[in-house]
């Protein structure tokens, strides 16, 4: 089973990406394109010209995860950045992502540091 609890990024790679490409293929463009180390505990999102399938790669223990979503109806919210470049997200922005909606919620709650005393 996929266990998120232990991700520290998500990195979505703008643009469109060709998701004929396996895990090896994915793997040598987060090294060789974003210049990422693609073992590190991080989720690596990919979406296709059409925005109606992802592909996450994630490296577990000794193994890589791919995960393939499709949409029956619908895009999803991909962001609008050159290819080439990632952005860098956090695991709620991703699940809205996957939930069709805009990374940016602006009605969302905002994020509490539980560090600052008030």
């Amino acid at each position: 089973m996929l266990n998120l609890a232990g991700i520290e990024r998500v990195y979505l790679a703008c643009g469109s990406t060709d998701l004929r490409k396996s895990i090896d293929g994915l793997v040598a463009m987060v090294s060789q394109v974003f210049k990422l180390d693609p073992f590190s505990p991080c989720l690596f999102v990919f979406c296709n010209r059409q925005r109606d399938k992802l592909k996450i790669l994630y490296w577990d223990w000794n193994g890589f995860w791919l995960l393939y979503r499709r949409l029956e109806k619908g895009r999803f919210q991909w962001p609008s950045s050159p290819s080439g470049e990632t952005l860098t997200i956090n695991r709620r922005q991703l699940q809205w992502l996957l939930d069709g909606l805009e990374l940016d919620q602006k009605r969302a709650h905002p994020v509490v540091d539980a560090h600052v005393v008030i």
